[in-house]
């Protein structure tokens, strides 16, 4: 199959600068017989491009839509600090004061928001050049390896990513880790969608979102857990029922202070077998469906509300350009141990999780 223009394009414009490590990033485009494509970057195991065909006006013709965010050009692509489509980690989301207590040892990791630890620290995974393992038409296998001390995080980590493009037009992601001292590791991927299209004029707000979660986790302006586990029941947060991002947006006071929904819904257990959706997404013009399958036992939904002013593949966005689903352990979770998940991944234990994102057009 000949890829779309626009992809090899991206194969072009995203390799013409060198990275950090002054060599090239490498991409890397799956392709399934439905004419999709996933394209992804080995700087940061980085979700850059997912195209799918869609019918036009005219009933022969179909149109290649780009449904989720990124860069065009590898400058462009250092330059956001939105995390466009990276593999994060060791530990995606929150901690607090980048503080957590294992076994009596507390442990002082690098901070670098508000005083607390995002997305694994400063120089976390998204920003790192991970090995090849595999590549072939349908499927990519990517890894890194996380010093003892790498931003403070104790243990020897070894981690892979794998991206599969299956023939049912799921973006099939499974991750595998190891560490040899007890360590928080949570993966996940951080794409933006938004099934109206990367050039699109609509924003996220006016796709239908449903998630099946019955509680969310409240946080304070700088995203950082109360402590509470509050049902979604009579609040903005109640996506049980399909409706718009829009239509609750900025409706309870958790919301105000995060300028939208940037907060973890908690999945109940048989939810998160990797099989059963968990969410629905359906474009503006009902031409695009999304649904969500994970192992793990929370969701972060992110509504781009910093988006604003960052330059993408076809100009810059605004805010509520695209969306976040990041399946994930709760944020802060290192630190309370008694919310659902095991976050510490010990010595004898290898982390392993799936996350699928299926799409019918």
């Amino acid at each position: 199959m000949t890829l779309p223009h626009k992809v090899l394009a991206l194969h072009e414009t995203m390799t013409m600068e060198v990275a950090y490590d002054g060599r090239p990033a490498n991409l890397f485009t799956l392709i399934n017989a439905s004419g999709m494509t996933a394209t992804f970057m080995d700087i940061g195991a980085t979700w850059l491009s997912c195209t799918v065909p869609v019918s036009g006006d005219i009933a022969e013709k179909r149109e290649v839509r780009e449904v989720i965010l990124g860069c065009a050009t590898l400058a462009d692509h250092q330059a956001q600090s939105a995390y466009l489509g990276a593999t994060v980690g060791r530990y995606a989301n929150r901690i607090a004061n980048g503080q957590f207590t294992i076994e009596g040892k507390t442990t002082q990791v690098t901070t670098n928001q508000a005083g607390n630890t995002l997305h694994g620290g400063p120089d976390g995974f998204d920003k790192r050049r991970w090995s090849v393992i595999s590549h072939s038409d349908s499927k990519l296998e990517l890894s890194i390896v996380s010093e003892d001390g790498d931003q403070g995080f104790p243990g020897r980590l070894e981690a892979k990513v794998t991206f599969e493009l299956t023939a049912d037009n799921t973006v099939a992601i499974s991750y595998q880790a190891n560490c040899d001292q007890p360590c928080p590791v949570n993966l996940t991927n951080h794409a933006y969608f938004n099934l109206a299209g990367e050039a699109s004029i609509e924003d996220c707000l006016q796709h239908e979102l449903m998630i099946k979660a019955d509680y969310f986790v409240p946080t304070s302006e700088v995203g950082i857990p109360t402590g509470e586990l509050k049902s979604v029941e009579q609040t903005g947060f109640d996506f049980r029922e399909s409706k718009t991002i829009g239509q609750d947006l900025l409706s309870d006071p958790e919301q105000l202070l995060a300028k939208g929904y940037d907060h973890a819904f908690i999945l109940s257990s048989e939810l998160a077998n990797g099989i059963q959706d968990f969410a629905k997404a359906v474009s503006p013009d009902k031409k695009v469906t999304m649904t969500v399958q994970t192992t793990k036992p929370a969701v972060q939904l992110y509504t781009g509300n910093f988006l604003s002013g960052i330059k993408g593949t076809s100009g810059v966005y605004g805010i509520h350009q695209g969306f976040c689903l990041e399946t994930e352990y709760l944020p802060d979770a290192p630190n309370h141990p008694e919310w659902p998940g095991e976050s510490i991944l010990r010595p004898n234990q290898t982390y392993a999780h799936y996350t699928g994102y299926r799409f019918t057009f």
